[in-house]
């Protein structure tokens, strides 16, 4: 079973940037595809974007897409998220997950088993 701890979260200013990071723990994080799906208060946890296990395909939320950037390096058993040009509507808790399934159970929060503890992205206008 994998564990997943994520960091690189914090509270920045509309247009600006931050980087996630999900450090995984046990030698299988190599056999998952990863995603990270965020929750907003009142609301339910939503897909944000998702990687394969060899980092070859990159799946996002249309309203994420062309501002965030989902990659992962095996041999250090971690993922990222870059985001990029944040808006307020991003603030939320962000976790990462592992998955099992094929790809297209991975745009839902069904689609994971193990998950982080989350990690709070903060975006003032």
């Amino acid at each position: 079973q994998v564990q997943l701890v994520e960091s690189g979260g914090g509270l920045v200013q509309a247009g600006g940037s931050l980087r996630l990071s999900c450090a995984a723990s046990g030698r299988t994080f190599r056999n998952y595809a990863m995603g990270w799906l965020r929750q907003a208060p009142g609301k339910e946890r939503e897909f944000v974007a998702a990687i394969s296990w060899s980092g070859g395909a990159t799946y996002y939320a249309d309203s994420v897409k062309g501002r965030f950037t989902i990659s992962r390096d095996n041999a250090k058993n971690t993922v990222y998220l870059q985001m990029d040009s944040l808006k307020p509507e991003d603030t939320a808790v962000y976790y990462c997950a592992t998955s099992q399934g094929p790809p297209a159970e991975r745009m839902s929060a069904a689609g994971y088993d193990t998950w982080g503890q989350g990690t709070q992205v903060t975006v003032s206008s």
